[in-house]
């Protein structure tokens, strides 16, 4: 057994079985149609729903207007087991499917607070490559702590200099004996404020993306400093400027080898994305939702607002394009359990999502009319949070150019 004071070894750790995992239906007794979901999803769903219900929705006005929301948030997450989805058992982590996430991203959305999902959610783009090629005595020190949302894990990709292009980044760390010493700066880092552990892009070669490596940078180090952001959306979520003044980073918090820091964020990439996709498509599912309830209840010229053709279209052209979204997004993740890599339709299918979400957002604003202007109502939220997705994990451009590269072109 580990000394006081001392992680615990991955052999020590308790596995988790959320309760919700032992009180799943029988395959097949799911009440889903869709041939995509099991009674297990079911019930995730279920417990999802709740905790939307109870534990942010009735708040996510008020943590938008604040800037932030509680951190005890994150150890409520992790007891439904929602923070350790898809990440390895032996550090708490719970097995989970694509399906699985989908039904996360698309839950949490309910409650039309995206900076809430984003920065709650933070460790799904930091933890991955820890989980995936940190060395076994940092993983089993930091990813049971994330995992059981004691700890916030983001990740430092991007720099004030440059966004989509990682190949060519500025910041750097020089080793130094059994350290490395980290100079330059990130930009737009979500949960940058408060987290525990940073996952940063760093050059320790030459230039392009083969003097890449990747780092785990405690939030603590000392010559690390911070500038919170104002956001124009995700309000709730707390991004910043990262500024590092040779910080010395142990050599062993090394992600994977010197100079394959490139291929990791690329894989790490691919998921982020789908889960992009997913969130998209559902929070152009709340606005729909939203605006429906709206134009039945809201009455002009002496009829409900439905009852208008023109209102009408418009919902039928949003319930169209959250359809094809929706279709779109099963049938990747139905490819990507089945073992393939379909690029290029992760790329479209992330435009796909965020150009549903800004097309449903605008119309369900417009079908509330001067109340869809007022702060407080979910598609007004929603609409100040279109292009931070149509840009974040890879602008609308860059996965075109992307795509096009994948098919031939």
């Amino acid at each position: 057994m580990a000394l006081p004071g001392q992680p615990l070894r991955a052999s020590e750790l308790p596995r988790f079985q959320p309760w919700w995992m032992r009180r799943i239906r029988p395959r097949g007794e799911s009440a889903m149609k869709s041939p995509f979901y099991t009674a297990e999803h079911d019930a995730f769903r279920d417990v999802m729903r709740r905790f939307v219900e109870k534990e942010i929705s009735p708040f996510a006005h008020e943590w938008d207007e604040a800037g932030e929301f509680p951190r005890a948030l994150y150890r409520k997450a992790a007891e439904i087991g929602l923070l350790g989805l898809g990440f390895p058992e032996e550090y708490g982590g719970i097995a989970a499917d694509q399906f699985m996430k989908i039904v996360a991203s698309q839950e949490l959305a309910q409650a039309g607070a995206g900076g809430v999902s984003a920065s709650l959610m933070s460790h799904t783009i930091g933890s991955p490559p820890i989980a995936r090629a940190a060395r076994p005595e940092v993983k089993a020190r930091v990813l049971p702590q994330v995992l059981a949302g004691e700890k916030i894990s983001a990740l430092a990709i991007t720099e004030p200099g440059g966004g989509s292009d990682v190949a060519n980044l500025r910041t750097r760390a020089r080793r130094d004996g059994d350290h490395y010493v980290v100079s330059g700066e990130k930009t737009f880092i979500t949960s940058g404020m408060r987290a525990d552990y940073l996952t940063v892009a760093v050059r320790t070669g030459g230039e392009g993306a083969g003097g890449v490596s990747l780092l785990l940078i405690a939030g603590d180090t000392p010559g690390l400093s911070r500038t919170k952001l104002k956001k124009m959306g995700w309000w709730a979520s707390d991004t910043a400027t990262l500024h590092f003044d040779d910080c010395r980073v142990p050599a062993e918090n090394l992600i994977g080898e010197e100079g394959q820091g490139f291929k990791i964020i690329m894989q790490n990439f691919n998921s982020e994305r789908m889960g992009m996709a997913a969130g998209c498509t559902a929070f152009a599912r709340v606005c729909l939702d939203e605006a429906i309830a709206y134009a039945k209840e809201r009455k002009t010229f002496g009829k409900p607002l439905a009852q208008h053709q023109v209102i009408r279209h418009k919902i039928v052209d949003m319930a169209q394009k959250v359809a094809a979204s929706q279709a779109m997004l099963e049938m990747l993740a139905w490819r990507l359990e089945q073992g393939e890599s379909p690029v290029a339709e992760i790329c479209m299918m992330k435009n796909q999502a965020t150009q549903t979400m800004a097309f449903c957002a605008s119309e369900a604003v417009q079908i509330f009319g001067g109340a869809g202007f007022m702060r407080g109502i979910k598609a007004e939220r929603i609409y100040r949070e279109v292009k931070v997705n149509a840009i974040g994990g890879g602008t609308e451009e860059i996965m075109k150019d992307l795509a096009s590269r994948q098919m031939g072109l």
